[in-house]
């Protein structure tokens, strides 16, 4: 009579690397700690701006809270203070935030889990938690962390541009130069961007777009500058892939 092997003993299903890890938000609130440094004095910058703009502090929040597009945010007060019409603020929107059909390439939306869940980490998909959620030591890093470095970042942009907004409150009307804050904010922006990729066309093409939109359009350059800057940068990749593509 043959022999029975003996029934396999269950065993609890394996979790993920990621899910193992103790303290997942406290983990997730530590990584983005230096990140979230930079960021504060850019909410507060953008607080005193809107208040510096004519619009009551509470809008900072607002746009904080709603848009949450950062460089956008920065944008839309000067289209909402001249009342710009809402296809030129779409289209601005659109450009700007261009960049980010490309984050979702490679940004891990596909570990979070829940319509929920998902719809906010697409909302809260921004150029810090991208880089710090794609990191190759980040492969292993569990729903809860990412959804938790995202929500760090808006919730010190949302606290920081309504302390910068009530702050601006303060600021007497007789000081001058605020409204350059932006510009020179985009510059420095730049400057740094030059450093590390030591590119000269794309700086160069940025200029050229913005004075040939500005003698063609004068003061609504803005959204045809933008579209053809945009324009160069798509063509510009296309030809680096298809050189890659001959050099494999």
């Amino acid at each position: 009579m043959p022999l029975k092997s003996p029934a396999p003993v269950p065993t609890a299903p394996e979790k993920s690397p990621g899910s193992q890890q103790p303290g997942q938000i406290r983990l997730a609130v530590t990584h983005s700690l230096p990140a979230v440094l930079g960021v504060i004095p850019m909410g507060l910058a953008f607080g005193v701006l809107v208040t510096q703009s004519g619009l009551q502090w509470w809008w900072a929040t607002v746009f904080a809270a709603v848009v949450f597009a950062g460089s956008l945010e920065f944008l839309l007060i000067g289209l909402v203070t001249v009342m710009a019409p809402l296809s030129q603020v779409a289209v601005t929107a659109f450009l700007v935030n261009f960049r980010h059909v490309f984050y979702a390439l490679s940004f891990p939306l596909h570990r979070i889990h829940g319509p929920v869940a998902k719809t906010y980490s697409t909302f809260a998909l921004t150029d810090e938690a991208w880089a710090l959620t794609t990191a190759p030591e980040a492969q292993s890093w569990s729903r809860r962390r990412i959804l938790a470095i995202q929500a760090t970042f808006q919730l010190n942009w949302v606290g920081s541009v309504t302390l910068g907004a009530l702050g601006g409150t303060l600021v007497p009307d007789s000081i001058v130069g605020l409204q350059f804050a932006v510009t020179a904010f985009f510059l420095v922006l730049a400057i740094d961007a030059f450093r590390v990729t030591r590119s000269v066309p794309p700086p160069l093409v940025a200029v050229a777009s913005a004075l040939a939109g500005y003698a063609l359009f004068g003061t609504q350059m803005l959204v045809p500058a933008l579209t053809v800057f945009t324009g160069y940068l798509l063509v510009r990749y296309a030809l680096g892939r298809r050189k890659e593509g001959r050099n494999v």
